[in-house]
């Protein structure tokens, strides 16, 4: 009910009002005022010590050393911890798991490392290493297992494989985070976990597409009571909530069985759906016939209903199951993105599978043709799942969108790990994904993809040092005085001594970054680079580096290798040496960038050409101990390097709280009143005594 008489003071029970002086009935206004000034103060004050207290316990891994330029950014939370976890894949929509041989298992159930078996944990692991370990602003969940996110109503969103049980694969359903930026997170509520006899052992990978009318379809495979794998229809019981919290599941499902010829446990990872001119969606599944590789082809008209196309879009012999299908247009002609439904002849299609039997992911250039649903490759010779990979090193069922808010195609890819499971348990997590990733078609080579780091990550560069023209000779390691070396962006050029290159001996031995002794083995015009992860007196270091190769007939050719040959002391963990070819055109300098967090290391070479993605698990080269240097082994050459490194931020990931400020800029400050408090404490404090004045002015 509305008072009708607001402002008129209290009545005594006979219904007369008091009537006391008013210097009488002033003072206890006073006295509340200065009550109520004094305890506003007081909680004022105590928000500016929290907030203080947050912002000194972002920085957990030591001070940033002095640096040539600084820049100001908001402190943000470490989301950081020994119970805090991961799951096996992510995907963007795209949040299914696919499973081989070992169906149901963790992936390092059976893994002996160097006669370690896979759970104990072996010495020298404590707690703080193990700690160390957990990444700062690299997605992950909150704790346990995880295995495109979509762009929607002003919110990126991510739909992950997820364990809510433990450390290991098992019991997946899908979790839920959304963001602003694709770098800063809030968990949300599970998204669908695995309740019905079409999805009862396992709610595993699925793709979203977005309709004309803006409404949301998602397609995923789920594995029934009997082990089969099925495709289901699932949608957003409410499109106008922003963080799309409940989901709905297609009372018909599943709306799509393995067609005859094909195995049960064989049918999985729909993609997101295209537009033909004929009005359809299309849709390919990832299958195989023995050991063919296929994808295979629907179109229809509601979601529900569904025609198989004859053959395949693709099929390549000896390559065995293929997960995680993704197929989408770039362009020729233009530095964006475009919509999966994109076609024409300033396009190319790039289908991409994941290999169930050897855990990479591949990629081709090619032709699509609409009329029957095919594809075909421009090069033969480096087709789907025998050329050429998104990445030489951890890196697993990968998934793009079209972000429509920024007209970009992103690409995000799930990071296991390289240690034992006893370690994965003892922390409490398990694997995380990749910093996402833009793709564009390089116009320079005509046969790559261009892979960069979402211009986002940006926003986490802190204090930055400059090397210019470092001259690092031959046989030289150089340190770079740059801090602590857990969270960094890296970018470098490296110049050549032309002079050196021609006078060169050729060989007509065959060079690999698997097979040529790793960082420590010298040649005449290789390796160099960077040391990451390493400790004062190099005992622990992780190379990732150039090496050229010359051959008999006097041609060039250049690899970008990691070695983990040195990576750590521990006997429990992958110290392989990963890397590939990488092109370089006539006058281009060698070039790379590294994104350094805790145990996983990111690195680009030549813009994006080649990417290699490692986890590393020193014991020694950890918080203030870890360092970086420049090195050239190569016995016939200097080099001058050019580098830039820049100390990283703490992501801000975390659950969402329905206190939570909606302004994004409070959204990725850790401490939001930080800047604020100081500037309300005093406003707050003048105001009140003002009001004090004002009293007893009256009175």
């Amino acid at each position: 009910m509305v008072d009708t008489k607001p402002l008129l003071p209290a009545s005594n029970s006979d219904g007369s009002y008091l009537t006391g002086s008013r210097v009488n009935i002033l003072k206890p206004i006073k006295v509340y005022l200065t009550i109520f000034c004094g305890l506003l103060a007081i909680g004022l004050f105590a928000a500016l010590l929290i907030g203080n207290y947050w912002s000194d316990n972002a920085r957990i891994h030591g001070s940033l050393a002095t640096s040539t330029s600084k820049r100001t950014h908001p402190l943000r939370p470490v989301s950081r911890g020994p119970a805090q976890g991961v799951s096996e894949k992510t995907s963007g929509i795209w949040a299914g798991v696919s499973r081989g041989p070992t169906q149901g298992v963790s992936e390092k159930t059976n893994r002996v490392r160097a006669g370690v078996p896979w759970n104990i944990l072996p010495e020298p692991w404590n707690s703080t290493m193990l700690e160390w370990q957990r990444t700062a602003f690299h997605f992950q969940p909150e704790k346990n297992w995880m295995n495109g996110p979509l762009f929607y109503n002003g919110w990126y969103h991510f739909f992950y494989q997820y364990n809510p049980k433990g450390a290991v694969w098992g019991d997946i359903v899908w979790g839920h985070a959304v963001s602003k930026d694709l770098i800063n997170w809030f968990h949300l509520p599970l998204a669908m976990v695995a309740d019905q006899w079409y999805d009862k052992n396992g709610v595993w990978t699925g793709s979203a597409t977005i309709l004309p009318d803006g409404k949301i379809v998602m397609l995923y495979t789920g594995s029934t009571t009997e082990a089969v794998q099925v495709q289901n229809l699932a949608f957003p019981a409410n499109h106008s909530d922003p963080f799309l919290i409940d989901w709905v599941k297609y009372h018909g499902n599943p709306v799509l069985v393995p067609p005859p010829g094909i195995y049960k446990k064989d049918f999985r990872d729909p993609t997101t759906a295209w537009l033909t001119s004929e009005g359809k969606w299309r849709i390919t599944i990832g299958s195989k016939r023995d050991k063919t590789g296929i994808s295979l082809v629907y179109d229809t008209k509601d979601f529900i209903n569904y025609e198989m196309l004859e053959g395949e879009l693709h099929a390549v012999s000896g390559t065995g199951m293929w997960e995680c299908v993704d197929f989408f247009p770039v362009s020729k002609t233009e530095e964006k993105g475009l919509d999966t439904s994109i076609n024409g002849p300033e396009v190319k299609h790039v289908v991409k599978v994941s290999l169930d039997d050897d855990r990479h992911d591949y990629y081709a250039l090619g032709t699509y043709h609409e009329k029957n649903g095919s594809w075909i490759p421009d090069l033969p010779e480096i087709d789907v799942g025998i050329g050429i990979r998104y990445d030489y090193g951890i890196f697993y069922a990968s998934k793009t969108f079209y972000d429509q808010n920024k007209n970009r195609r992103v690409l995000w890819g799930w990071i296991g790990e390289g240690d034992s499971e006893a370690a994965d348990m003892e922390k409490g997590w398990a694997s995380l994904q990749s910093i996402p990733r833009t793709i564009l078609f390089d116009n320079n080579t005509g046969t790559n993809l261009l892979q960069w780091p979402v211009e986002e990550i940006e926003s986490l560069r802190l204090n930055s040092t400059e090397f210019e023209k470092v001259e690092v000779k031959a046989g030289s390691v150089v340190p770079l005085d740059v801090g602590p070396g857990s969270q960094l962006d890296i970018i470098a050029e490296f110049e050549m001594d032309k002079e050196a290159l021609k006078k060169a001996t050729g060989s007509n031995i065959t060079f690999s970054c698997q097979t040529g002794g790793g960082a420590a083995k010298s040649g005449a015009l290789g390796p160099f680079g960077i040391l990451v992860l390493a400790d004062e007196s190099l005992s622990e270091q992780t190379p990732v580096y150039f090496y050229i190769a010359k051959d008999s007939d006097g041609d060039l050719k250049t690899f970008f290798c990691t070695d983990l040959s040195r990576s750590s002391k521990a006997p429990d963990v992958d110290k392989q040496i990963f890397g590939s070819y990488v092109p370089v055109l006539k006058d281009e300098n060698l070039s790379l960038r590294v994104l350094v967090d805790h145990s996983i290391v990111e690195s680009f070479a030549q813009g994006g050409r080649t990417v290699i993605t490692s986890r590393i698990y020193p014991t020694e080269a950890i918080d203030g101990a870890s360092r970086v240097f420049l090195f050239n082994n190569a016995t016939e050459t200097c080099v001058i390097a050019s580098v830039k490194i820049w100390q990283m931020d703490s992501a801000f990931i975390r659950p969402y709280s329905d206190d939570d400020d909606k302004d994004d800029d409070d959204r990725k400050s850790s401490a939001p009143c930080l800047l604020l408090c100081p500037i309300n404490y005093i406003v707050s404090c003048v105001t009140c005594l003002y009001f004090i004045y004002l009293v007893s002015k009256l009175s």
